[in-house]
């Protein structure tokens, strides 16, 4: 037998060790590279998963659930949403109209619903945004800064900068008028009983079920008060997460959410 008639480079996996024998090589990859074990893959992937999901959390999506009935009929507890949080980057800011999300501006949550997930599986999620987290709340931004916030109307519909709001698109049906739970407790509809002007760099928030809505209205300074902040009711730009833009859970009210056009024919403070 010739030289030629030899195979220099075995093709079927096997190594000659001599004396006929052969043995099994070991399996390679694509490029000759060593594969990883199926378990080491999985793990990997994991933390690739992980790693990405606290991306997101930082710089792009995170999920907040709806802890009361103040957002109804829109946003129903336990409402599960999602919140887009580059919605105000760069020279974006809020807008009338917008449902934001924001860090408790000054002692609104009890210690309760400041506290957050308490397990500690519940905890690892919050952290890479898969489970609400506490401390924060979801209002309606009805004015911004320079804006004049002024209740109500002969029809009991809010004014800003002098033009009466048609909230009817959002509103709770049942609501009395479009007057906050503050000025409800002292006349049904709070006709000319509330007047603010919404300080630079804040925002003046409520909720859409205004007889059941913690918001500005209820935390803005009583008359007469003294050693009250003027700032006292009104929100923090600084203080916003971002915007709610889905309703993603449960699946029967899965919804995009927009901002309305409620506002569209508020002038621009004077």
């Amino acid at each position: 037998m010739t030289s030629e008639d030899r195979d220099p480079h075995p093709t079927n996996g096997t190594t000659d060790t001599g004396a006929g024998a052969r043995s099994s090589t070991i399996s390679l990859g694509p490029k000759g590279k060593r594969q990883l074990p199926i378990w080491q893959e999985s793990l990997i992937l994991l933390v690739i998963a992980l790693g990405l999901a606290v991306l997101l959390k930082a710089f792009f999506i995170q999920a907040f659930y709806i802890p009361s009935e103040s957002m109804e009929p829109g946003l129903q507890v336990n409402d599960r949403i999602l919140v887009q949080k580059l919605s105000y980057w760069g020279n974006g800011t809020p807008q009338r109209g917008d449902i934001v999300v924001f860090g408790d501006p000054d002692g609104w949550l009890s210690a309760e619903e400041a506290a957050g997930p308490t397990s500690g599986f519940a905890n690892l999620l919050a952290k890479v945004g898969l489970y609400p987290t506490g401390g924060h709340l979801v209002k309606r931004v009805i004015g911004v800064g320079g804006d004049v916030v002024t209740c109500c109307d002969k029809q009991g519909r809010l004014k800003v900068n002098g033009v009466a709001v048609d909230e009817s698109q959002y509103l709770a049906k049942d609501a009395q008028c479009a007057a906050p739970l503050s000025v409800q407790a002292a006349n049904p509809c709070g006709r000319k009983a509330l007047h603010v002007t919404v300080p630079k760099g804040y925002l003046f928030v409520m909720g859409d079920n205004r007889g059941d809505s913690g918001d500005s209205s209820v935390h803005l300074c009583t008359p007469g008060a003294t050693d009250c902040p003027p700032t006292r009711g009104f929100v923090p730009v600084d203080n916003v997460v971002g915007k709610v833009f889905a309703l993603v859970w449960p699946l029967s009210h899965f919804d995009k959410i927009s901002r309305p056009d409620a506002f569209k024919d508020v002038p621009d403070p004077k």
